[in-house]
Order: C-alpha cells, then sequence, then structure tokens
C-alpha cells in the first residue's frame, strides 16, 4: 500500500479539553510527515497559549480563515457538539477531511430554549438528530472526503487488544457490559440539555457504548455474519435529587433537565445485548471498563484505572503538575497512577490511525457509520426511558 508523502497539514477548532486530548495525539503520531498549522478559537488569548503550548504555527478566530486556506487538508473539530454537524458539512464542502470529536450531535432546542429535557419530547428529538445526520450523510456520499470519528474507547489499548483475539479467534459474543461513572463534571453548562444534548450518556455513557457496538461489527466481519441492532431499551433518572444540601458536598452533578445516571441495552439481531451503565455521582475518580463475554473467551478491558503504578504518598509536596488520576480530589493514599494515559484511553491511537487513513487512502476505522449509529442509539433510549417501553431500531 503505497503512502502519500506529502505532509498532512491540520487545522484545529477549539483549545479546550478535547483540543488538549488531540494535540497530546498528534505528538505521538511517529512517522507519517505532519503539519499542526492553525488553532482557530473564539478566545483568540486561549488560542493563542494553546498554539504556543502545542506548536501549530498560527491562530484565528474566524472558521472560514480555515476553509480557504488551499494548504489545509484536515479540519480537527473539538468544538461543542452543537457546532460539529454544520462545521463537518462546512469543511467537506471545502474539500477538507474531518476529525470530529464524539458525539457527534444532538439535540439542542431552537432559539435557545430553555428546559427542553423536559418539555420536548423524545421522540421528536430523536427525529430532528436523525434528520441533521441524514444531511450530513447525503454530502458524504457525494465525496471523497474521509470523516473520521474520534472516539477513543475504539481505540483504547485493551479495546484494540481484544479487537484483534476477536478476529483470530473468530469469537461469538454472547454479552457485554461497559462502564463509565465519574463524580460529575466540571463544566457549569453540563446540566443544561440545550448546551449538551443530554447528561450523562451523551457525555459518558456515550464511550463504552460505542466502544461495545464497533466490537459487535469486528465480530461479525470475523465470523462472516450479518448483525445488526434490533432494539434499545433504556432507564434514566436524577439519583441526585434524593440528596440533601449538606450531603452534597462531593458529588458534582448538578443536572437542571437531563439525566444524571443510565442504564442502557441494546439487543442484537443475533439475539445477543450489551449494557451499558453511566452516573454523575460516583467518588473514587473515574471507572471506565468494557467486559466481553464470548462462547470459548471472557476479555475484560480495564481503560481506567490501571494496575500498572500504584502510588503512596503520606502528603502533596512537588506533586502540584504531576498528574496522577483523573478527578480524584487528593493525591495522598493510595492510588492507581495513570500512566501514558493518552495511549491507553486511545487518544493516540485514534489520530494515529486517522493520518494514516489520509496518507495511504484508507477507509478510516472509526467513520461516520459508527457515529451515526451510536447517535441514534442513544437517542432511541431516552425515547426509551421516557416512554417506558423497548423501541425497535
Amino acid at each position: 500500500m503505497k503512502r502519500n508523502e506529502k505532509e498532512i497539514c491540520v487545522g484545529l477548532v477549539g483549545s479546550g479539553y478535547g483540543a488538549v486530548l488531540h494535540a497530546g495525539g498528534y505528538e505521538n503520531i511517529g512517522n507519517i510527515p505532519l503539519s499542526l498549522k492553525t488553532v482557530c478559537g473564539r478566545n483568540r488569548e486561549k488560542a493563542r497559549k494553546f498554539q504556543e503550548q502545542y506548536h501549530f504555527k498560527g491562530v484565528c478566530d474566524d472558521y472560514e480563515e480555515l476553509l480557504r486556506d488551499p494548504e489545509i487538508d484536515v479540519i480537527d473539530l473539538t468544538t461543542p457538539p452543537l457546532l460539529h454537524i454544520p462545521f463537518a458539512i462546512r469543511a467537506i464542502k471545502a474539500g477538507k477531511h474531518v476529525i470530529c470529536e464524539k458525539p457527534l450531535t444532538g439535540f439542542f432546542g431552537r432559539n435557545g430554549e430553555d428546559n427542553i429535557g423536559k418539555t420536548v419530547p423524545k421522540s421528536e428529538m430523536l427525529a430532528a438528530v436523525l434528520a441533521e445526520m441524514d444531511e450530513l450523510k447525503d454530502v458524504l456520499e457525494n465525496t471523497d472526503r474521509k470523516f473520521m470519528y474520534a472516539e477513543n474507547f475504539i481505540f483504547a489499548t485493551p479495546v484494540q487488544k481484544a479487537a484483534e483475539i476477536l478476529r483470530k479467534r473468530k469469537s461469538k459474543i454472547l454479552f457485554m457490559s461497559g462502564e463509565e461513572t465519574i463524580i460529575g463534571s466540571s463544566s457549569p453548562v453540563a446540566g443544561h440539555w440545550n448546551q449538551i444534548g443530554g447528561g450523562t450518556l451523551m457525555r459518558n455513557g456515550v464511550h463504552p457504548l460505542t466502544g461495545m457496538l464497533w466490537l459487535k461489527q469486528v465480530e461479525a466481519k470475523a465470523r462472516g455474519e450479518e448483525i445488526a441492532i434490533k432494539s434499545v431499551m433504556a432507564d434514566c433518572g436524577v439519583q441526585t435529587a434524593c440528596l440533601k444540601p449538606d450531603e452534597h458536598n462531593y458529588v458534582k452533578a448538578h443536572p437542571v433537565d437531563v439525566e444524571d445516571v443510565a442504564i442502557v441495552t441494546v439487543t442484537f439481531t443475533d439475539g445477543t445485548k450489551c449494557a451499558t451503565i453511566c452516573s454523575d455521582a460516583t467518588l473514587g475518580g473515574s471507572r471506565n471498563y468494557i467486559n466481553i463475554y464470548g462462547h470459548d473467551t471472557t476479555l475484560m478491558c480495564n481503560i481506567t484505572p490501571t494496575d500498572i503504578m500504584n502510588t503512596y504518598f503520606m502528603d502533596e509536596k512537588g506533586l502540584d503538575d504531576v498528574y496522577i488520576s483523573e478527578l480524584l480530589t487528593a493525591k495522598t493514599g493510595w492510588n492507581k497512577a495513570f500512566v501514558s494515559d493518552e495511549v491507553i484511553r486511545g487518544y493516540a491511537g485514534e489520530l494515529h490511525s486517522f493520518m494514516e487513513s489520509i496518507a495511504y487512502d484508507t477507509e478510516p476505522v472509526s467513520g461516520f457509520a459508527i457515529a451515526y449509529m451510536a447517535t441514534k442509539v442513544m437517542y432511541m433510549a431516552y425515547q426509551s426511558a421516557e416512554e417506558g417501553r423497548r423501541i425497535d431500531f
């Protein structure tokens, strides 16, 4: 397979947490020629600091400037999800490849409506989301530009190893369970549906859910089977509503019109299932895993925390700038330290895979189809939880 030796020129949109994760991925690209050209952000000063830290060549505050730049090959979208599809469509039409951070999109209301999580039927949300995704689908069907979906769980090293084993053994997956539970979000808008498009399912559950949907596709291809989604059933709620004011000292979940806990069950056409658990009220740091139970194997993919390194400190002297683990309030005592976090959680792998896809002109490992499927499942889950019934795919 011949590689295009031309440098791949990147324009990055956003300078927040998602952009930091992607920038860390670019630092691990390896032998693919790469040019980090421009960071685009509404806050030019913030973008300037990001540009200097991660060695981009310049900054701008006008998205059109990236689209007009003939040197830029790929637009990397780390914006809020409200902008993902409209920005992706403009980039594709401008002749650029697109990397899109998760989730693909959501329902955000109209004209700044508040409280839409409690007033707009989830069936209406699902219809609107499908219509928007179909608009992007139509654009992609008439272009040779690549759409690459940045779901890091697909590229997490334990999940990639599980996929390798499934391909080699042709194992039949009978059941999967996946979880992302955290203490809540530090974002001031996390509790508002019109900002995020949902609650913990959209921010957290999307990761293990998408990873499991992708693994089911790996199994189907390895075994030469056609396996689709048959139905979705879910239960969502606000668990922190039961807390008294003095009991809400540690949990950072403050939902206004979103859920802070969700359990989603997907049934496949072969009769097997996967279950996703997500919560915004779990102390003790983040917990991310996918467990796979097959006819001849069990594969337990612990993404965070891992047991690569355990630390014990009596105090935090000298540790201000040392990253030990995610969402823990103290570094004292015993902790499971995050080692090569950007690699294990898949951020390096996804960016390397995307650059290879462009350089070798191959289909992305994670593209529009899995993004569409995961988003549809999440909004079917919201409808299922609201209506108290199973929703057929």
